[in-house]
């Protein structure tokens, strides 16, 4: 019974650590039983693509000072109250970490009626990489008794757009969209719009699926970072044009732009700096006419002779564009509008247009920017322009990859890993001084670690990969937090995760405490030196490798310090036992007293 009533103890105190900031600032979100229903579309499987409509009107006697709601979706959603966007989400995570927005929608509601109506899309085996699902699914449920009359439930119209097609090939971060709007809804949002044929929207599971918790889905939690930004941005210069004249001033001033029937035209546009963003374009006419967006980084050199060699990206002359595009095919009628689902990466837009027997013209352009909500804190004073134009390109760099998560790199994989994540927080804790997207990292990163303790490289992930190094990484993660931040218990409640990544180590250590054949990917860096292998460094005759060593003595001292202070005396006198004979036999294997270097292994052929 001692054991037992230990354990219950220990995954209570487990549960209440992982979510007690969240549960701080939405306790009566979570403390209301929820009584809203996932739903869905009728007739559909629930894990094929597709893009589906939800709508629901409702009438009020007065206009409310409050009218607060929790919404989420599998995979993802936009909410909209009387035709505007209100909401887009939720915050990626895990299926037992599963996030939901709170929104107070108050400000969008008016007296009479009102329509609430939302996109969910599922991009099914197309999915960014990032993106874990369980199937197509939607919920709302009201803060308050009042507010539950959006309870989401077969009251709710629903229907599939069969317009969409994913652009198949595989990209990490998502696939382009193919949009017949022949074939599409258009302003399925709008409050006038009549969805009197739609048919109810189905209860999941025979409506037995309710609330936050329930084993066949999404165990919700409420989002711990803030919404992002959505911030209107011109895209404004024109750089080259073919087969027509295209006016300077589209589309910066929002010049309207006419192609004539039976024409192509190709247009580079230059948002001038790197942007996340949503495109949209507006436009009329022009049946069946055909419009392609595609984004890049940058040009490239000759692509058949260099590669993907970009060379100075403000050049466009005599480089080759290469990029992700959207499709869509014109329905002929006014007002036609397309926003992608997910915001694109670009610095270029080759907007092609190709028209059938009718002109088509585009009357708008733009982007509407999106990332975490960074405000810069710090200020570095200096008269030395250079160094103030490096920081700013700096901080863009860091806002760019920096969304619901950080990531990578914000074009090609927008994926969360740990190696890169260290050193994106350590910028948002110097230069913003806002530390909710690292601690957002560092649970998902705890939430990742496999049952023999080590981390996955990266997360959220829909598939597994493991950089066994990178969860030394995940110590330093702790150790940063811990010395730049004033928050110990949110650290102290992280060391069994540290524990368990060093009990996972030790597996593989020798007498001498150096790692031998350290197991999965041992990623360092992607350096093309001697024996290095797919950025794993070169290891000896006995398996070690001196930078592995080294990385595990760090993340020894950082625990054995953790420890000391808010862990475990036990855990500490070990940790600094194991770093010192770490480190006497890292100086004695791998350091080359003629050199004045440490070689890279044990029989010290090789210096790096």
């Amino acid at each position: 019974m001692k054991h037992f009533l230990i354990l219950i103890l220990s995954v209570s105190t487990l549960l209440s650590s992982q979510n007690s900031n969240a549960r701080s600032v939405h306790k009566t979100a979570e403390e209301k039983t929820w009584n809203a229903q996932w739903i869905s579309v009728p007739n559909i499987t629930g894990n094929e693509y597709g893009i589906y409509y939800f709508r629901k009107n409702i009438e009020l006697t007065n206009k409310p000072a409050s009218f607060v709601i929790h919404v989420s979706a599998d995979n993802r959603y936009k909410l909209y109250v009387n035709g505007t966007l209100v909401s887009l989400g939720p915050a990626r995570g895990d299926t037992f970490y599963w996030n939901y927005e709170t929104v107070d929608l108050a400000s969008y509601l008016v007296t009479g009626k009102n329509t609430v109506a939302a996109l969910v899309w599922n991009e099914a085996q197309y999915r960014p990489e990032a993106q874990i699902s369980v199937r197509t699914a939607f919920i709302i449920q009201g803060n308050s008794t009042a507010e539950e009359i959006l309870n989401t439930n077969n009251t709710w119209k629903s229907i599939q757009d069969k317009g969409y097609q994913p652009i198949w090939g595989y990209f990490a971060a998502s696939t382009g969209e193919m949009v017949d709007l022949n074939k599409s809804i258009m302003n399925w949002y709008s409050p006038n719009f009549d969805d009197s044929s739609w048919p109810k929207a189905a209860n999941l599971f025979g409506g037995q699926l309710k609330g936050r918790w329930d084993g066949f889905g999404w165990q919700l939690v409420p989002s711990s970072i803030p919404h992002q930004e959505l911030i209107y941005e011109r895209i404004p210069v024109v750089r080259k044009a073919s087969g027509m004249d295209v006016p300077p001033a589209f589309p910066g001033t929002k010049a309207p732009l006419t192609i004539p029937a039976n024409t192509t035209v190709t247009i580079l546009l230059d948002q001038t700096h790197l942007t996340n963003a949503y495109p949209t374009i507006n436009f009329s006419g022009g049946k069946d006419a055909g419009i392609s967006l595609s984004y890049a980084e940058s040009l490239f050199d000759n692509l058949s002779k260099y590669g993907m060699r970009k060379g100075n990206r403000n050049d466009v002359e005599g480089k080759d564009f290469s990029g992700r595009n959207d499709s869509l095919i014109s329905n002929g009628s006014k007002g036609q509008s397309y926003t992608t689902l997910n915001f694109r990466t670009f610095r270029y837009i080759r907007l092609i247009v190709h028209t059938q027997n009718e002109p088509l013209v585009i009357n708008d352009l733009y982007g509407t920017f999106t990332g975490y909500p960074f405000k810069q804190r710090a200020v570095f004073n200096t008269d030395n322009k250079e160094i103030k134009q490096m920081l700013d390109i700096g901080w863009r760099t860091a806002r760019l990859n920096a969304f619901e998560t950080y990531t990578d790199c914000p074009y090609y994989e927008q994926l969360q890993y740990i190696g890169d994540t260290r050193i994106q927080a350590m910028i948002s804790y110097y230069y913003s001084g806002d530390d909710r997207l690292a601690r957002n990292a560092i649970n998902l990163m705890d939430h990742s670690r496999l049952t023999e303790g080590v981390t996955q490289s990266r997360y959220p992930t829909h598939d597994t990969q493991i950089i066994s190094t990178f969860s030394l990484w995940y110590i330093g993660m702790l150790y940063d937090y811990w010395m730049y931040r004033n928050d110990s218990n949110f650290i102290k409640d992280k060391l069994d995760g540290e524990r368990a990544v060093l009990k996972f180590f030790s597996q593989y250590q020798q007498a001498d405490g150096s790692l031998k054949n350290t197991p999965y990917w041992t990623f360092v860096d992607w350096a093309s030196g001697k024996n290095w292998d797919i950025g794993s460094p070169p290891k000896g005759t006995d398996g070690s490798s001196a930078i592995i060593d080294l990385q595990l003595l760090w993340a020894y001292e950082w625990a054995a310090a953790m420890e000391t202070k808010i862990g475990m005396p036990g855990y500490a006198t070990l940790y600094h036992k194991e770093a010192a004979k770490l480190k006497q036999t890292i100086q004695r294997k791998y350091w080359d007293p003629a050199k004045m270097l440490y070689a890279d292994t044990w029989d010290k052929k090789q210096f790096s």
